[in-house]
């Protein structure tokens, strides 16, 4: 099949990935956009992972004010060099996740972050609903596993749906940009603050 240059702008819109990648991607899938799409999908996270082991100290603290001053947060974003910090796919997606930080309001970074007690607690809810609903203990473990994704989908900045592309996750865009600049990419931390909110003691 002939793959078009127009076929390789619209992947690389979607994904952000580098045009001969997107070029491999099509051909490997045959010209199927979707299989495309999750061909460089796994191709990012093989980067990622190939990447993960080298440090990243540069980077950026983006900050993002919204509601005319009412909400905020700070982000940081680390990457390999500084060279990569100053581009402007590193700011935007610096910005993105400030913005996504905003809007959802993530508890932790990762999974790994959340705390035992907190894992185990979800897990006993889950296991009692399961129990009040009848369902066969021996299906009891799947019940939990599946409440658990969906409870990292809500409280896990990058298990999260992107808010400007659903179909794709933070960590999944953060994956991408990884692959484009072969440089590993680590989201650090992040603050948000609500004028009003009320402070827990």
């Amino acid at each position: 099949m002939e793959i078009s240059a127009a076929m390789v702008k619209e992947l690389r819109t979607k994904t952000g990935a580098g045009m001969m990648d997107c070029k491999e991607a099509l051909k490997a899938s045959a010209g199927d956009f979707d299989k495309a799409v999750e061909f460089l999908r796994k191709k990012g996270m093989s980067a990622a992972t190939k990447r993960s082991s080298k440090a990243a100290k540069e980077g950026t603290v983006t900050a993002y004010i919204h509601m005319q001053g009412r909400l905020g947060v700070l982000v940081e974003v680390n990457c390999e060099t500084d060279f990569v910090a100053k581009t402007d796919d590193f700011k935007a997606l610096a910005r993105d996740i400030a913005m996504q930080v905003a809007a959802t309001n993530p508890l932790y970074v990762s999974s790994d972050e959340i705390p035992q007690e907190v894992m185990e607690r979800e897990k006993e809810i889950y296991k009692s609903q399961a129990a009040a609903e009848g369902k066969p203990e021996k299906i009891w473990d799947k019940i939990i596993q599946g409440k658990l994704k969906k409870y990292y989908e809500e409280v896990c900045l990058l298990d999260q749906k992107f808010i400007k592309d659903p179909e794709i996750t933070i960590g999944t865009l953060v994956n991408n940009l990884i692959a484009k600049t072969g440089e590993n990419i680590i989201v650090r931390r992040f603050a948000r603050f609500q004028l009003g909110e009320e402070i827990k003691k």
